[in-house]
């Protein structure tokens, strides 16, 4: 799908999520500003889950409820959706994972943390079994010390 296709759409699902949620935002290849977009990817703090699996469970399920971090579903427009759940504690590193993309989460962002003591487990940065709060997509940058990249620019 083009990216103003996809984009339109994304903004209509993150206006209709939006009074459920604490925070939200769009990731993936719309925030990379990718001509061709696969999929539309959301990153969200629900605080109230209940009424935003009203909103989500109208659309086709693919996998995943309200109730995990992870789920998937089919628009009525025929692009799926990825909604991944964070916390205050973690949402600037979901955001900066489910930006993407997956060569850059995986080539700069995991081996930044890698190389600087740090492990992803179960949605969180650790350093010595300690969680680490990563609130911002700048704050993981400046914990791995590597320097902030645009999203258009994350290849």
């Amino acid at each position: 799908m083009k990216y103003d296709q996809a984009l339109q759409i994304a903004e209509r699902v993150k206006r209709e999520l939006e009074p459920h949620c604490q925070r939200i935002e769009i990731a993936g290849s719309i925030r990379r500003k990718k001509q061709e977009v696969k999929d539309i990817e959301i990153v969200a703090i629900s605080n109230n889950r209940f009424q935003l699996g009203l909103i989500v469970d109208k659309w086709k399920k693919i996998k995943g409820n309200v109730g995990g971090k992870y789920l998937q579903r089919e628009l009525p427009e025929g692009i799926k959706l990825d909604l991944f759940f964070a916390t205050e504690r973690n949402f600037g590193l979901i955001l900066a994972i489910r930006t993407g993309s997956a060569e850059y989460s995986h080539h700069v962002l995991a081996t930044g943390w890698v190389k600087n003591g740090f492990k992803s487990i179960d949605g969180m940065l650790t350093k010595n079994n300690q969680e680490i709060e990563v609130k911002e997509e700048i704050d993981l940058f400046n914990l791995i010390n590597v320097k902030y990249t645009e999203p258009e620019k994350r290849v």
